[in-house]
């Protein structure tokens, strides 16, 4: 039999005549772009599929539980659970830092923990157990990282002690992950929201790292924190419900509500359909509609017409910023009583500000990322006006305290040396980068180091600054390093200087060299002028200074600082029986970073082992290695530290 054929036919719907394009030569230039591209392809191909990063999904504790908790949470009613906020951070112990990092993150939650009564917060762990900072943080020393958490139940008033919440919480978390967890908490009462901040370490009860699942850090905790206070509440009522959602109307922060409107934005509008049946609808456009009417009023919505809203240009951002200083006016309110100088609390912007420079007191320190230990200060200037300073992630120790005089200025972002990697590799393999591209250009790297070059664009990733294809390739633009410098501009912040460690009053009298003697005759006006002139009368008084001078000799400022570090040593050997040791040219010292004294105009490290202990030069770097063995050198220069025993890593001044 004759085998059958078929025709297929495409039916063509627009009838085309094809343009050739004129015919030349394009000469070695074509030629090469050609093979440049081939020899690119090729690479890639001969890559294979790339491996991505690690992510826990698959081999991560929690994975399993945390689909049992959406599981469950589809079948019941979860509008009816209580509602808590769960926000995680995993700390890394990073280069450098080390333990300094993990212990930094655990004083500042035990400092700013307040209790319901109003006294310090106190450090908890497992029932029947007591808690001690110094065991937690050498078990941690080893640790690769941590994990950060904040839990704020919604009814956390009604809930009272947090503290039986946290241990049930942790308990199941123990249940759902498959191991015992080595945990901290402090609860924070200081605010309307009562919150516990929780530190678990990174090991699991083997002593391997701990990985918890996306899934389970994303959602699991959350579900499981609200169903233990849904157990001890109970669920919600209608009247709970609807009370809670109408209080968000008229706050003057990102709510629910605008998270909703968010969501159901289209072009920068909102717009009302008619399809609304159901009184739960009705109540919800009802309540979508009045906060529209409040958001009118702040400037952020403009009614177009009947069921349609155009909203302002990053209303989002704005209400968020709004909440922000609401909630630092209040805390300035608790601490300081009601003030009119709080209501014109003003954002600081170097870009905005005299001479990109702000100089003042300051009045208070808040937190601002409380997982990431970011903080903000509160600054009166000298004139009295008072403004809000996003300090960022300040160095362990060297937040300045308050009414320390401070200098407030733009930080200049400098190139990262990987960015300059990134880029000089792009620019041989035509704009792309991948980990076996590096390898290939640079064959005597380490995997570890290869692998923080790809962090680094993952971090550029999520700022929308890089793009990977999906191979595990990078496509890198011309312009990267630009790009790259915005980044790290952006996360600069501003760079906050401490002038003087001791409050401008506490000068006026003080037997040392101070702020006043060296600066205070540079500003004129205002609280400034009038401790200058009392210092003045002062050091007449003390036969420092003669008829009308207004200055003090050199001679006379360094004999003020030499008495002023003398008395410091005497007074710290008679509280610990130590001698005073003064290091000449050459000379080293051992000890241990012991802490840091304050002087009228400097701050000083104290160095300190069983017989001994030195004064020498401060700087913010070496509070990240405070409590450890190091050895101090005086140099022509200054003073240099070799940190730890056996160590190479060495910090100059």
């Amino acid at each position: 039999m004759a085998p059958s054929t078929f025709a297929i036919v495409f039916a063509m719907d627009d009838d085309f005549s094809p343009r050739l394009g004129r015919i030349r030569d394009r000469g070695a230039a074509g030629s090469k772009r050609l093979s440049k591209q081939v020899r690119a392809a090729a690479r890639r191909l001969s890559r294979g599929r790339g491996k991505s990063g690690f992510t826990g999904r698959q081999n991560g504790r929690g994975a399993a539980a945390a689909r049992q908790l959406d599981f469950a949470s589809r079948r019941w009613q979860t509008f009816r659970a209580r509602r808590v906020s769960v926000k995680t951070h995993i700390a890394r112990a990073g280069r450098g830092g080390g333990i300094g990092t993990f212990r930094a993150h655990l004083h500042y939650i035990q400092r700013d923990g307040v209790e319901r009564g109003g006294q310090g917060g106190d450090l908890y762990t497992r029932e029947g157990e007591t808690p001690e900072p110094k065991g937690f943080l050498e078990r941690s020393e080893h640790d690769r990282h941590q994990f950060r958490i904040i839990v704020s139940p919604e009814d956390g008033q009604a809930l009272g002690d947090l503290r039986e919440t946290t241990r049930a919480l942790m308990d199941r978390m123990e249940h759902d992950l498959g191991t015992r967890l080595d945990w901290v908490a402090v609860d924070h009462h200081n605010t309307g929201h009562p919150h516990t901040h929780i530190i678990v370490r990174g090991s699991d009860q083997r002593g391997a790292d701990l990985v918890i699942a996306p899934e389970y850090v994303k959602s699991g905790m959350r579900r499981r924190a609200a169903q233990i206070v849904t157990e001890t509440l109970g669920p919600r009522r209608d009247v709970e419900i609807a009370r809670a959602r109408h209080a968000e109307v008229h706050r003057d922060r990102f709510t629910d509500i605008d998270r909703s409107l968010l969501k159901d934005m289209s072009s920068g509008e909102i717009r009302f359909g008619r399809d609304v049946t159901t009184p739960a609808d009705r109540f919800d456009r009802s309540l979508r509609r009045q906060r529209l009417a409040h958001l009118e009023e702040l400037g952020l919505a403009h009614k177009i017409e009947s069921g349609r809203w155009q909203m302002s240009e990053g209303w989002n951002e704005q209400l968020s910023e709004l909440g922000r200083r609401n909630d630092v006016i209040a805390t300035l309110a608790a601490k300081f009583g009601r003030q009119d100088g709080h209501e014109r609390l003003q954002k600081f912007d170097p870009a905005r500000a005299s001479k990109g420079k702000l100089m003042g007191t300051v009045m208070t320190g808040l937190p601002d990322d409380e997982l990431k230990g970011t903080r903000s200060l509160v600054i009166e200037d000298f004139e009295g006006r008072r403004w809000l300073v996003n300090a960022g992630a300040m160095e362990p120790g060297t937040t300045p305290p308050e009414s320390a005089i401070v200098e407030v200025g733009s930080r200049t972002a400098q190139i990262r040396t990987s960015d300059r990697t990134i880029a000089q590799i792009a620019e041989q393999t035509g704009g792309y980068y991948s980990a076996d591209l590096h390898r290939e250009a640079d064959p005597s790297s380490t995997t570890a180091y290869r692998t923080a070059h790809l962090r680094r664009l993952e971090a550029l990733r999520r700022a929308g600054l890089a793009e990977r294809i999906g191979d595990g390739t990078w496509q890198i633009p011309e312009d990267y390093l630009r790009k790259a410098a915005i980044f790290e501009q952006s996360r600069s912040g501003v760079h906050v200087q401490v002038r003087s460690w001791i409050a401008l009053n506490d000068q006026i009298e003080r037997h040392g060299l101070t702020w006043l003697d060296e600066h205070g005759g540079e500003i004129v006006g205002g609280r400034v002028e009038a401790a200058k002139q009392a210092r003045l009368k002062w050091l007449r008084e003390q036969g420092l200074l003669r008829g009308d001078e207004v200055d003090l000799t050199s001679a006379a400022r360094a004999e003020l600082a030499k008495l002023e570090k003398k008395r410091a040593e005497v007074r710290l050997a008679s509280q610990t029986g130590r001698q005073a040791v003064h290091l000449g040219t050459g000379e080293t010292f051992d000890g241990r970073f012991e802490g840091a004294v304050d002087l009228g105009n400097r701050r000083l490290a104290l160095i300190g082992n069983a017989k001994a202990f030195a004064l020498v030069p401060w700087r913010p770097e070496i509070e990240r290695h405070r409590g450890r063995e190091m050895i101090a050198r005086r140099t022509a220069k200054g003073v240099s530290w070799t940190i730890g025993v056996g160590r190479a890593k060495v910090l100059s001044r």
